[in-house]
């Protein structure tokens, strides 16, 4: 078996040609998180998901980093978890670990549930608890209104949780609280969209890059981020190193950033074919005989190509090859 440490070695020389646009940190200004704080961030899948390279979580301290401030976080989501289990566990995975802030994202399960969910009346009771027992101890908290369930909002899961969102809004005004209405901001892009469905989510509930970044915007805000500042977080986001991994065969990977990611697929669309589709092919033609494109110019040159053979059957015909000398 034939392997790459990088895979795709022709491809990964041209990602590392493609620029990156790290500059210095802007002053903080009027951002609400300071240096050397430390931010729990306390919920579900959602957040469990969200310390992964391109989660919510790591995009916020990205977002944090690329604007003056050094903040450490902490992972506090556990899959599955409603508002009463979140309760249970507050000490030991909050309190205890003595944060300066709390971000809360809790209510999509209360509500999806269903049977085994939690009533709106109960949710109210946990959540000013939470809120209550952190206040006391010091820590400041960001709720985090929750995001969707299933893109449809008209479905009728999303009409049911619009009644705890609307409590974790009064409940921030009342508590003098930091408030990130995801809701209302999944809404308006879902609304915007000319086609609903896949755009913040790949399941309707869990996040994809999109839905990741539109997380961490809402939590940046409410950290006291302007829209200049987010801005840069944003062009942060796209050089995360290693924060995008492509796999065109069961034997490799090809890691890259966010923005080198873009390109190729800039460069995939322009053919007419998915990313997946493209590397998949580049790969073959390694593997078929060293012939791959070593450049983005050569990749582009190499896809233009009516005459080019299909990778697949050149390795099918020289495995049918040794085949047949083994035969012999």
């Amino acid at each position: 078996m034939r392997t790459m440490p990088l895979l795709l070695s022709g491809l990964t020389l041209a990602l590392l040609t493609l620029p990156t646009h790290a500059g210095e940190p802007a002053p903080a200004g009027g951002i609400l998180v300071k240096s050397g704080q430390k931010i729990v961030f306390l919920g579900d899948s959602i957040t469990a998901a969200g310390t992964a390279p391109l989660g919510y979580v790591t995009l916020t301290i990205a977002g944090l980093k690329a604007n003056g401030v050094e903040a450490t976080a902490v992972g506090a989501g556990v899959s599955g978890h409603k508002s009463n289990q979140m309760l249970d566990r507050l000490e030991r995975d909050v309190l205890n670990r003595k944060p300066d802030w709390m971000t809360l994202s809790c209510g999509v399960n209360d509500v999806w549930h269903g049977a085994g969910g939690v009533p709106l009346e109960q949710y109210k009771t946990n959540i000013t608890a939470i809120v209550d027992k952190c206040q006391a101890a010091g820590i400041k908290v960001v709720i985090l209104t929750a995001t969707v369930i299933t893109e449809d909002l008209g479905a009728a899961n999303n009409q049911k949780l619009a009644a705890y969102n609307d409590f974790l809004r009064e409940l921030a005004k009342d508590k003098g609280c930091q408030l990130a209405d995801l809701n209302a901001d999944f809404q308006a892009i879902i609304k915007a969209a000319p086609k609903p469905g896949g755009l913040l989510t790949y399941d309707g509930v869990h996040m994809n890059a999109a839905g990741n970044q539109a997380m961490a915007r809402g939590v940046l805000k409410a950290f006291g981020l302007d829209a200049a500042q987010l801005d840069k977080a944003g062009e942060a986001w796209l050089d995360i190193p290693n924060s995008v991994e492509l796999k065109p065969s069961f034997q490799g990977k090809v890691q890259m950033t966010l923005r080198q990611k873009n390109r190729l697929d800039a460069i995939a669309a322009k053919h007419k074919m998915t990313t997946d589709q493209m590397v998949q092919l580049l790969f073959g033609a390694d593997l078929a005989g060293g012939a791959a494109p070593r450049t983005l110019e050569e990749i582009e040159a190499f896809l233009d190509r009516t005459d080019r053979k299909d990778p697949a059957a050149v390795l099918q015909e020289g495995f049918a090859k040794r085949v047949d000398e083994l035969k012999k």
